[in-house]
């Protein structure tokens, strides 16, 4: 019965979702947390229509997978939707480029001998992706800023 339970949580997370994505999000992330918890699928705080939420939320890219990790642990301990979550706690994602592109032309204007070496080594340019991401309290889409890094480096 624990089978087919599981595959009806599951039915119901991937209905009009990405299947791989809620494969995962099943698997790595409800499962591992239930189990942490010594609880069942049957008793997940968490409903299936709720992670299909979350899963929908990153697959429109409102949100990354660094914050539904965030929005998993509030809508799990808390009943709340996740839409909802991100809403009010303020978790969408920054996809607005004119926003990374100024927290990009600060970090920038700021370390002229990090500049330097990323322009030498492309591989440093990381180290540019995580003063924004810090910046922007880990809002920023993160391919957005590698792209906005890289133009800005000529790498």
């Amino acid at each position: 019965t624990a089978e087919a339970e599981n595959a009806a949580y599951f039915e119901k997370v991937a209905d009009g979702h990405d299947g791989k994505l809620s494969a995962n999000w099943v698997i790595n992330e409800l499962f591992g947390r239930l189990k942490k918890d010594e609880k069942s699928v049957s008793d997940s705080p968490i409903s299936a229509e709720r992670l299909g939420q979350i899963v929908g939320l990153i697959k429109s890219g409102d949100i990354s997978g660094k914050i539904a990790k965030d929005v998993f642990e509030i809508a799990y301990t808390s009943d709340r939707d996740p839409i909802e979550i991100v809403e009010t706690e303020g978790m969408k994602q920054v996809t607005d480029t004119g926003a990374i592109e100024n927290a990009v032309d600060e970090i920038i204007a700021a370390n002229p001998a990090q500049v330097e070496k990323a322009q030498q080594n492309p591989k440093l340019a990381g180290w540019f992706v995580g003063q924004v991401m810090k910046a922007t309290g880990g809002k920023a889409n993160p391919a957005a800023v590698n792209q906005i890094i890289s133009a800005k480096l000529g790498l």
